[in-house]
């Protein structure tokens, strides 16, 4: 609720401050810093702790939440609200309630804002940082390679199309079919394994197709590099690759505009592993430019693959 509102208030320019300064709260006067700013902290009880169960004043504060919210949505849409008084009116009502609201279920909203903060970083930076390689600290001749040139092209064998990987003019991995009743070039889906690996310094798959397993430590190897984490990367691709299909391969999908739910569903699937600590944009990234590759072998069958995990980046071209 805290997001939605600040999202609002943003849009048109009335700052959270101006809002918190109009709350109605039981107290004689607002607390604020040396600075005259006031926090979300300064708006609550220094101590919230939490009863264990719901409370009948919470429902109650709850059901007014409701009512003030619609009360906005009713004015929006009997275009009531190009009076910037009365937008500001009705934003301020909505924060006081949710203010009690957050009292009443004893939740701090500095806290709450901190974590959407962070939430929304993660998602859509100011700066994209590149977080260090998963494997920084392996030893050298089990880290993933820096920079990799594969080839995937189609050839029939025996009336069938099977799809190769190259490199350095070696055929490595298992000839690949779609294994679906009805084509749908899944056969190409490695392409998918590789932009992990270039972008999110993460692809058990690959590294075991690479043998770059981190057998240096034990640990890692049976968890990071073992079966259990090839099949979680293979359901991710699959996952993925199923709205994909929905979504036109996500051709027209902006930078920033990936769905949201998709990258928390991923989030959700690979918890426990090393790469739950990659961001979603850097989720993003990655499967962006892995289905930018997997158009181009869709359309041509064949192309060369540049993997750079030192720039983040994987990219194709024409294969002769």
């Amino acid at each position: 609720m805290l997001w939605y509102l600040s999202t609002v208030a943003d849009r048109t320019n009335l700052p959270l401050e101006t809002l918190m300064r109009g709350v109605d709260l039981e107290r004689t006067a607002l607390e604020t810093g040396s600075d005259g700013s006031i926090t979300f902290a300064s708006l609550q009880p220094a101590v919230l702790a939490w009863p264990g169960i719901p409370t009948p004043a919470l429902e109650s504060t709850l059901l007014r939440l409701a009512a003030e919210t619609g009360r906005l949505v009713a004015d929006h849409a009997d275009d009531l609200l190009d009076d910037d008084d009365t937008l500001a009116r009705r934003l301020t009502a909505i924060m006081s309630v949710l203010i009690r609201a957050a009292n009443d279920a004893h939740v701090s909203l500095e806290v709450a804002a901190l974590k959407n903060c962070r939430k929304i970083q993660g998602r859509w930076p100011s700066t994209r940082i590149h977080p260090p390689a998963l494997d920084a600290n392996a030893e050298p001749e089990e880290k993933l390679p820096r920079t990799l040139i594969i080839e995937i092209f189609e050839r029939k064998v025996n009336g069938r199309n099977y799809v190769f990987q190259r490199c350095n003019n070696l055929n490595i991995g298992d000839r690949l079919t779609d294994n679906a009743m009805e084509a749908d070039d899944y056969r190409f889906h490695d392409v998918f394994h590789l932009a992990y690996a270039s972008v999110l310094t993460w692809s058990p798959v690959i590294r075991s197709l690479l043998r770059r397993k981190r057998k240096s430590e034990s640990r890692t190897d049976e968890v990071e590099d073992g079966a259990r984490a090839k099949l979680i990367e293979e359901g991710v691709a699959t996952l993925i690759f199923g709205q994909a299909k929905e979504l036109e391969l996500f051709a027209d999908v902006e930078r920033g505009k990936l769905s949201f739910d998709l990258l928390k569903q991923i989030r959700r699937f690979v918890a426990g592993y090393e790469v739950e600590s990659a961001p979603p944009w850097l989720w993003e990234e990655a499967i962006l430019q892995g289905y930018a590759a997997f158009r181009y072998l869709r359309e041509h069958r064949r192309g060369r693959l540049h993997l750079d995990l030192n720039a983040r980046q994987l990219s194709i071209e024409a294969l002769p």
